[in-house]
């Protein structure tokens, strides 16, 4: 038996360090917590002082019971789970679990798992930190509390099945209000007017410049063509500035989730977990930080590889200074654990996140980028308005060698070059001028990264929060990614060339961006309850402040008792007063009257999300029901819209002797054909749909359905072997069963099936 027993809390990671040190080390993961709050009630004990009730996680008890044997066979047993608060809480729920004496057991922590960080821990190891486990325990605590006594209030007053909590809450707060802002905002339209000007030499030189003002009628832009078609036009002014762009600092987690959304399209989570695997198999350093702080080592060593595979002019080592709100313990940017590494093996996400990473580290100690901007003005004798170009020439590249920095969709505006020479007082000539009409656009909505900027500058969550709270909103069908709209929008171009005026019309998609954040009916209506009672709850300000207080915990500058002591009373109050409003959110519309019946029509909130009804729940003659189509919200929703709809079921025509007919139900809209039901996709609309379409669609759905069996039996035409997501299996009498991996699905016959099955049900029993 190994003299020492080395924990960690993954088995990646396991792996990596067993390979740093010698035999008389056995490394073993717990798997992450292997304690939490119980779930039989509230988990915790509010008149004994708010005392934490955890139990070890049923699917933990084998692993504890090893861990245990192990621990009492070792001498030195060290707890080697990363070192931040969560990390520092499942090594003291370690020591509780497997009731490990003091004295033999040791606390080791490192930044990055390679064979010098793991040997430089073991050799200063120390003990619990508990200003951390108490940081980490507060926030459990809060947000169970939050939780428990918030979610049973939504079901009385919004909806039933519903929960809440403290960051989720918050965020999806401030994806509503964005929501608002952009069906607030009023578009205006103008017109953009570009002119091409063409210097008066034997080889001339062109350049485009855009007028001052945006013209808001067509009107307006012919008589300014009018007005300076036969003027002179010359260089009134050039404005030559040197600038000196900064590289950028190395990443926390925050802005590597922000550049690899950007950049390489990743979700949150999907960067965290690369991350991780990354770091677990010592690849990076610790995933999990807001410090841009680089080591001294590190520094040296970017130096080396930047000036070795650059050159020296191109080196420039800096420390970086951290400037978000409310910064955590004292991690190391996130880098590459050796530098000289530029590519790794891997997975194709592994790969492209190590290329990011390696290339901001590298920038970050790269000289800084210097740019000749130009500012050139040119004017008319026929008015007091002009034009203006811009545009950066690059006189050395410094960082922008290896990595430039993206910017989030409401911060582009990307200068352009000026290749023409001019000089101040030169003469030009206008050779052609182009105004497109444009809109002014509503803010954007979110995107995953965008968010997690916007949490960060508010001081919400922590690096850890970030993405199981973006993962959480969308899970609980509080928020949706948004879908590319097929929309387009027409607009007006004028044109004048070779001394003539045209006037055409262009086309653009609207909104054409997916994947952005956008609340669903559900989301808003949860909203608008929490914000109605729970001021503080749903403030920004107090959810940062809170944040902060867990800071102050893990810095030991206030007890935990006395934080959670504070937050409650409040809290509870508000709750009892919320409980006792008569007052209940009601997820429905009254639209108008259906002139037939002389029935209420409403739109409404159902089981299955979007519905319109004709009539009272309550009357003896039962209300008509409708499902809503698709990306319909309950705010937006018309009248006319939803009657439109109640013409459904609607025979288009015949097909094979059979009645096509439309219908809208619960699940969306759908054709009816020969007794089966076919579902219209989403690009479809049901009020437009042909019986040309309408024919297509079957069709498809029968060439899908036929690829999928791979056998069926004269025996009994219940049973068949078919083509699934995951596989063949074979599927008899509404249930589904695994084909051996031994054995061929095109090969199987009526009696190997009934084995099969009969094996499969014995098992389950």
């Amino acid at each position: 038996m190994a003299k020492n027993l080395v924990i960690v809390e993954s088995p990646a990671k396991a792996k990596t360090i067993e390979g740093f040190l010698g035999s008389e080390y056995i490394v073993k993961s717990s798997f992450g917590h292997v304690r939490d709050l119980s779930k039989k009630g509230l988990g915790i004990d509010i008149e004994k002082d708010f005392l934490p009730l955890y139990e070890i996680s049923s699917d933990k008890k084998k692993i504890v019971a090893e861990l245990t044997k192990l621990s009492e066979n070792a001498d030195v047993i060290w707890l080697a789970s990363d070192e931040d608060r969560e990390g520092e809480a499942i090594s003291w729920h370690l020591v509780e679990a497997l009731n490990l004496p003091i004295e033999k057991t040791k606390r080791i922590v490192f930044n990055e798992i390679t064979k010098t960080a793991i040997l430089n821990a073991v050799k200063t190891p120390r003990g619990i930190d508990y200003n951390l486990v108490n940081a980490q325990q507060a926030r459990r605590i809060l947000d169970r509390l939050v939780g428990f006594e918030l979610s049973p209030v939504l079901w009385k007053k919004v909806k039933p099945a519903l929960s809440a909590g403290r960051v989720q809450s918050v965020a999806v707060r401030l994806i509503v209000d964005k929501e608002k802002s952009i069906k607030d905002f009023v578009p205006e339209n103008y017109f953009k007017i570009i002119a091409v000007f063409q210097t008066q030499e034997e080889k001339p030189q062109s350049i485009k410049a855009e007028f001052s003002e945006k013209l808001k009628t067509k009107e307006e832009v012919i008589d300014l063509i009018n007005t300076i078609k036969n003027g002179h036009f010359a260089v009134s002014a050039i404005e030559t500035k040197p600038l000196s762009r900064m590289a950028p600092p190395p990443f926390t987690t925050s802005t590597l989730q922000q550049e690899a959304s950007r950049k390489l399209g990743f979700s949150v989570t999907k960067t965290m977990t690369v991350a991780q695997q990354l770091y677990e198999s010592g690849k990076i350093t610790y995933m999990r930080t807001d410090s841009v702080h680089l080591s001294s080592l590190a520094i040296a060593t970017t130096q080396k590889e930047i000036e070795d595979t650059f050159g020296k002019k191109y080196s420039s080592p800096r420390n970086h200074v951290t400037k978000s709100k409310g910064a955590q313990e004292a991690h190391e940017a996130i880098r590459p654990t050796y530098i000289n590494r530029h590519a790794i093996e891997g997975d194709i996400s592994q790969q492209k996140l190590y290329s990011l990473i390696w290339k901001r580290t590298i920038a970050s100690q790269m000289s800084n980028a210097l740019i000749e901007s130009t500012d050139i003005t040119i004017n008319s004798d026929k008015t007091d308005k002009y034009f203006t170009a811009n545009g950066e020439v690059i006189l050395f590249d410094g960082f922008l060698k290896v990595y430039n920095e993206s910017v989030d969709d409401d911060l582009q505006d990307a200068a352009t070059t000026i290749k023409a020479k001019l000089a101040e007082g030169q003469a030009l000539d206008m050779q052609s001028l182009e105004a497109t009409e444009k809109t002014t656009h509503a803010p954007f909505r979110y995107s995953e990264a965008s968010l997690v900027k916007k949490m960060e500058e508010l001081g919400i969550g922590r690096p850890s929060t970030y993405a199981p709270t973006i993962s959480t909103i969308q899970k609980r069908g509080y928020v949706e990614k948004t879908k590319a709209s097929n929309k387009t929008r027409k607009f007006v171009v004028i044109k004048y060339k070779n001394e003539e005026i045209s006037e055409g019309t262009g086309s653009e998609k609207e909104d054409a961006v997916s994947g952005k954040l956008a609340p669903t009916d559900i989301g808003t209506l949860v909203n608008t309850f929490l914000v109605l009672n729970f001021h503080d709850i749903m403030d920004y300000n107090f959810t940062a402040n809170i944040e902060k207080q867990f800071d102050d915990i893990a810095d030991g500058k206030i007890k935990w008792l006395e934080m959670i002591n504070k937050f409650y009373s409040p809290f509870h109050t508000e709750v009892k007063k919320a409980e006792s409003n008569n007052d209940k959110i009601r997820g429905e519309r009254l639209l108008g009257v259906d002139p037939q019946s002389g029935k209420n029509v409403y739109v409404k909130l159902g089981r299955y999300g979007l519905m319109a009804q004709i009539g009272e729940s309550q009357d003896e003659e039962k209300p008509r029901f409708t499902g809503m189509k698709k990306g319909q919200k309950l705010e937006d929703v018309t009248y006319a819209e939803v009657m439109e709809l109640f013409k459904f079921p609607k025979n288009i025509g015949t097909y094979e002797d059979s009645d096509l007919v439309l219908g809208q139900g619960k699940y969306g809209p759908y054709i009816r054909h020969n007794s089966k039901f076919y579902s219209i996709p989403p690009s479809d609309d049901p009020l437009m749909l042909t019986p040309e379409r309408a024919i297509e669609i079957i069709e498809s759905k029968r060439k899908e359905d036929a690829s999928k069996v791979i056998r069926h039996f004269t025996e009994n035409a219940d049973m068949q072997v078919l083509n699934g997501r995951f596989g063949p299996y074979i599927s008899f009498e509404k249930a589904n069963y695994k084909i051996p991996k031994t054995m061929k699905p095109e090969e199987l016959s009526y009696a190997d099936c009934l084995v099969i099955i009969e094996k499969a049900k014995a098992k389950k029993k």
